[in-house]
């Protein structure tokens, strides 16, 4: 009885698989089901439409730091150098030993 049992299912999980299935139209419904809940926060829809803002700072030297409030999200070194890092999370910091300049790309988001 145990066997015929698990042939039957077998038999139903093959032929399941035989069954053609329309993919573009299951993505489509997945990524519609995304946006949506994307869209929620906390249960309810958001009304709220943010803004990133973005400015550059150049400054003289190694460090160009952003205004208060904001973040570095790039940085760029005069002289070609490519080596640089941040610092504090509103300072960039050009590596290289001889510098002119210094640019912070500074975002936030309003």
């Amino acid at each position: 009885m145990k066997t015929t049992i698990c042939s039957l299912l077998i038999i139903i999980s093959l032929l399941q698989l035989m069954v053609p299935v329309n993919t573009e139209e299951t993505l489509d419904s997945v990524m519609k089901s995304l946006k949506e809940l994307l869209s929620y926060h906390d249960g309810c829809p958001s009304t709220v439409t943010k803004t990133l803002s973005c400015t550059s700072i150049k400054a003289s030297g190694r460090l160009a730091s952003c205004p208060p409030g904001m973040a570095v999200t790039g940085c760029a070194c005069g002289y070609g150098c490519g080596s640089w890092d941040i610092q504090n999370g509103n300072t960039c910091h050009c590596q290289c030993s001889v510098m002119d300049w210094a640019t912070a790309r500074c975002c936030q988001l309003a």
